[in-house]
């Protein structure tokens, strides 16, 4: 069983390195996409997505309970890939209808720490390999407005753990992956 976490940049080609590592495992491929639909735009994105994935593959979309997924679907000879953990993040993070304030402390919904934890129980314990696709998003200039602090914040926090946790990190940059962990 072998843990993985790739991250880049938008565009970077991150998921079609992860697509491409899950392809040439030869084992079961259950594909967890985390994009919800808010707009036009994000619906026609997810359709593209949907329409370019590998049909062999099973897609199972779930925006919050990542933990339960992995669970459910994770076998010695499985892969799960999740693609993305910073949509999954937001989904989250944002998860209750709330105005915030551009400055000052923001307090996270319950359901956000629930499914982290479950999210970081299920991935120690699974069974078959796991993909994990994220942005990095952490490597600009400081946000100025608080909730895009604080969602930096909180990716950059997730990463750190989810990179002591596996066994292999990647980054990919113009679709070349750098091997930071192996």
């Amino acid at each position: 069983m072998t843990r993985t976490l790739i991250l880049g940049g938008a565009r970077s080609g991150k998921s079609t390195h992860a697509e491409a590592l899950a392809a040439a495992s030869g084992k079961n491929v259950t594909y967890v996409a985390t994009a919800q639909v808010h707009d036009a735009e994000m619906s026609a994105r997810i359709a593209l997505h949907r329409q370019q994935r590998n049909q062999q593959w099973t897609t199972v979309e779930e925006p919050l309970a990542l933990g339960d997924v992995i669970e459910r679907c994770s076998t010695p000879d499985s892969v799960i890939l999740v693609d993305c953990l910073t949509l999954w993040l937001s989904n989250l993070l944002f998860s209750e209808a709330t105005d915030f304030p551009e400055i000052g402390v923001i307090a996270a919904p319950a359901c956000f720490h629930e499914q982290r934890a479950k999210f970081i129980h299920a991935l120690r314990h699974a069974q078959g390999d796991v993909i994990l696709v994220s942005n990095e998003v952490g490597a600009g200039i400081v946000p100025t407005g608080a909730v895009s602090r604080w969602f930096v914040d909180e990716a950059g926090r997730l990463h750190q753990e989810l990179a002591a946790l596996c066994e292999q990190v990647l980054l990919i940059v113009a679709g070349l992956p750098l091997k930071l962990k192996a």
